[in-house]
Formats: C-alpha cells, sequence, structure tokens
C-alpha cells in the first residue's frame, strides 16, 4: 500500500467553502496569497499550455466592478434582485481572484482540455485558501459570461471568458454542515 498523505485527505474529507457572504476582512496579502496561487498553478496542465491566469482583485477594484455590474445589469434588463446580488459579490468582498481561461492554439490539446484544466485551477485555489485558514468560495454568475463585462470591467481578451471568481476573507461565522451526494447513487464500478 502506498504512503498517504492522513492529513491532506482528511481536509479533502471535511473541506467546504464558505458562503461569500460570510466573507469580512481581513483578506490576505500579497505575501499570504502568494502560496495559495502557486499551488493552484500546480494543477493538471496537459502540454504546459498554462491556458489560464489569474487577476487579483483589491478593495478599489472591487468597487470600481460592483458598479460596472449595476450598469451593465440595467442595460441588460436583468432583474433588480439579480443587479443587487452580483453587486454584492464584489462590494462586499474582501478579495477575490478571477481565474481567467485562455486557451492557447494547440494541435494536441484540445480548447475543452484547456478549460478543464482553468476549472482545476478554481478548485485547486478554493481549496488552498481553505487549507490556509482563511475563508473561501467560488461564484461566477450573470456578469461573468457578459462580454462586456469581462472586456471592460477585467481586460480580457476575445478568446478569455472567466473560469471562476474566488473570494476570500476572513469567516465570520461557519454555517452549518449541508447535506453531501449520495455515493452510492452517483458511482458505477465496472470489473469486466
Amino acid at each position: 500500500m502506498p504512503d498517504r498523505n492522513q492529513a491532506a485527505l482528511d481536509f479533502l474529507l471535511t473541506r467546504r467553502s464558505r458562503p461569500a457572504k460570510t466573507l469580512t476582512g481581513p483578506a490576505p496579502d500579497r505575501d499570504a496569497l502568494t502560496p495559495i496561487l502557486t499551488a493552484a498553478a500546480r494543477s493538471p496542465d496537459h502540454g504546459k499550455l498554462e491556458p489560464w491566469r489569474f487577476i487579483v482583485l483589491e478593495r478599489g477594484a472591487l468597487d470600481r466592478l460592483a458598479a460596472l455590474v449595476g450598469m451593465r445589469g440595467e442595460a441588460l434588463n436583468e432583474p433588480p434582485e439579480q443587479i443587487a446580488k452580483a453587486h454584492s459579490a464584489f462590494a462586499d468582498s474582501p478579495l477575490a481572484v478571477v481565474v481567467v481561461s485562455s486557451p492557447v492554439a494547440s494541435p494536441k490539446v484540445p480548447e475543452i482540455e484547456q478549460l478543464y484544466s482553468a476549472g482545476a485551477v478554481c478548485l485547486a485555489l478554493l481549496n488552498a485558501a481553505l487549507a490556509s485558514g482563511w475563508g473561501a468560495n467560488w461564484l461566477t454568475g450573470w456578469a461573468s459570461h457578459d462580454r462586456q463585462f469581462m472586456r471592460a470591467g477585467l481586460g480580457l481578451k476575445d478568446h478569455e471568458t472567466i473560469a471562476g471568481i474566488i473570494h476570500i476573507g476572513t469567516e465570520k461565522n461557519a454555517p452549518p454542515e449541508r447535506p453531501r451526494p449520495d455515493l452510492a447513487a452517483i458511482t458505477t464500478w465496472v470489473d469486466t
């Protein structure tokens, strides 16, 4: 039997995201965030293409994006409650890291695999933040799919999209545990 890292396994078996609305300051500073980003960048990446990048949103950027999401929501005729929810996600966040999916032309690695890699980066970033003792949550929402928001708010290029926005801060109230999937209902064992 291989050696196991019981502490890491215990963490993964008990990890849970923290609702963004329970996060407050302080948030990790650059020195504290660097190992979290480093851990996320160790995600599977076929062909070593690095088909993703990070945009770290500090207070001023979060406030600017909160205002922009309000304007974009009105222009898109989003329901007022959806605009308010998107606005709060930025306005109330102590810090956020946008994981940008930035596919690279490759004859060997299909774009879909590169998108999966960006998703793996999101989960690794979330888990690294949680393992570092911070509260963290992976969110997107309608604004994350609006090309004008991506371009004007974050400077994304036309081929880039938002894979996820990881909000990180200090947890003020731990939520109760939620139900987890029934492993037997979602697992098929094949032996022949």
